[in-house]
Formats: C-alpha cells, structure tokens, sequence
C-alpha cells in the first residue's frame, strides 16, 4: 500500500499530458442520476495516464453513501485479471454529472470528473476531466459493443479530445 501511496503522490506532482483542447467547451451530462451510476464500471479505453502506467485493465466500483456522496474503489488488474493494486476514495458531486474524487491517504489531491455522457440504459460512460489530463471509456461489461464505443469516442471528440490518442484496453 506504501508503494501504491508513492506512486500516486509522485503521479501527482508529475507533468502530465493535456489529450483535449482545453479552448474547446466541455459539458458534462445534465440528467446524471448518481443513483444509476452505482455499481462497477470496467475500462474499456482510457488516456495514458502516469497513476494507471502498469495497469492492463481497471475497474472502477462506485457506492452511495448515507451523506450523499459516492464510494469509489478503483482497481489496477495485471493482463490476467489478477488484482495489482486498489485504492479507495470518495466522490462528491458538485454539479450535474460533475464529481470531485478524492482518494484516501492522497492529501490535498482532488480531481474533476465529469460525466460526458452515459447511454439511456447506463451501460456505458464517457468520463473526462475539463483540464483535460484524463478520460476514460467505461462499460458495464468488459467488452463493449461498437455501436457504443463509436458513439463514446464521437462524445470524447465533440469535447476536444484527441482520438489518437486513446488507448483501447483489451477484455
């Protein structure tokens, strides 16, 4: 936990990449029901970032808190699906689809999740960040169909993210 620590608190003070135009308006989704999105979400595409460098697949499980804020346990798998690392945190969310995640023992990081956009049925999740240092593709399986990853992608473009560089994470 100790190494997991440090290497998210190096990952924090080290320059990362800016995958979308930050000139670009970004909206996040106005009909977010945090209610919907409990449960465990599966990366399916992502923006390299430092904090998931080893990571060949990731989860991310959210739950609702009696305060109205959500748990967030996220976990790092090796190819084989064995678990690498997990960490815990919080989020709260602080406008529609806007989410501040805090992550336990990570002092005085806080990041901006926005929910770009999740499908009717909340299968699938576009999340990214207006500073545009992440975004990531979620479904609730491991494998997403390609009607809803082409419309994902159109989500992460219409936001001014750079498609080429998005890395699809296999099942």
């Amino acid at each position: 936990m100790r190494v997991l620590f440090a290497i998210l608190l190096l990952a924090s003070c080290a320059p990362m990449a800016i995958y979308r135009d930050v000139e670009a308006p970004i909206s996040s989704k106005a009909l977010f029901d945090p209610a919907r999105y409990i449960g465990v979400w599966h990366e399916v595409a992502r923006y390299p970032v430092p904090f998931e460098k080893d990571c060949a697949r990731a989860t991310a499980e959210y739950g609702l808190r009696d305060n109205g804020t959500l748990s967030v346990l996220n976990i790092c798998r090796n190819a084989d699906g064995s678990e690498r690392s997990r960490i815990n945190g919080s989020a709260e969310v602080v406008g529609p689809g806007r989410l501040v995640v805090r992550f336990d023992g990570v002092p005085f990081v806080a990041a901006d999740y926005w929910v770009l956009w999740v499908d009717e049925g909340y299968r699938t999740a576009v999340v990214g960040a207006p500073n545009g240092k992440s975004g990531w593709i979620l479904n609730r399986d491991p494998e997403i169909p390609a009607d809803r990853l082409r419309a994902a992608r159109d989500v992460l473009g219409f936001n001014g993210y750079d498609l080429s560089q998005l890395m699809e994470v296999s099942p």
